[in-house]
């Protein structure tokens, strides 16, 4: 559901983070056809920002869109694979998409002022819900071999980035794999016990 103010420059600019997204080589099969992974992925942040935040603002509406704005173009690979080469990674990703994005989103894609500016942090949420309803699925099938507490400790780190109303929305508002739901539910209780420690990634 897009915004109903301005919606000229509003639909201009999410059709040219579309355009872009669209270049994706990756591809990846959802609802009976193929598409680019980049692209699906804003569609389903648009839509998983409708569910949780149906009054987000047109800002927001397109930080969501743009969030992996041609982040293929950035493989993991040209980074080592450790740690510390993911942190730089991430990084420097931060500033790619912002720069695509454009000034006027830079503080959202970035989220500066995570759990100070409610925009920035309902972003983050929607990010975390995607993941969790969309992706985990595959997360855990390319990590078969950690153990059962090292995924409940990665989706600890994921909840304690997300608001009380996220974690909440992640147990009683997406669809998760029937299999995984038990370590979702003890991961957000978890980050919610240490809610007020920061995220140590």
């Amino acid at each position: 559901m897009a915004p109903n103010r301005d919606p000229d420059p509003y639909a201009r600019a999410i059709a040219r983070f579309d355009a872009a997204n669209a270049e994706d080589p990756n591809r990846e099969l959802a609802d009976g056809r193929e598409q680019g992974k980049a692209l699906l992925y804003a569609s389903r942040l648009t839509s998983m920002l409708d569910r949780f935040a149906p009054d987000a603002s047109e800002a927001l509406h397109l930080a969501a869109r743009s969030q992996h704005l041609q982040r293929w173009k950035v493989p993991r690979t040209d980074y080592p694979m450790t740690r510390a080469g993911y942190h730089r990674w991430r990084a420097y990703l931060r500033d790619f998409h912002a720069d695509l994005a454009a000034e006027v989103l830079r503080s959202l894609i970035r989220k500066e002022g995570l759990k100070t500016d409610p925009e920035a942090q309902t972003l983050e949420d929607v990010v975390a819900l995607v993941f969790l309803e969309s992706y985990l699925d595959a997360f855990v099938a390319e990590h078969r071999d950690y153990p059962d507490e090292k995924f409940i400790d990665i989706l600890a780190k994921t909840g304690k980035k997300m608001s009380a109303r996220g974690r909440e929305a992640a147990l009683a508002a997406i669809a998760l794999p029937s299999p995984l739901a038990p370590f979702v539910r003890e991961a957000m209780h978890r980050a919610g016990a240490g809610a007020g420690r920061a995220p140590d990634e």
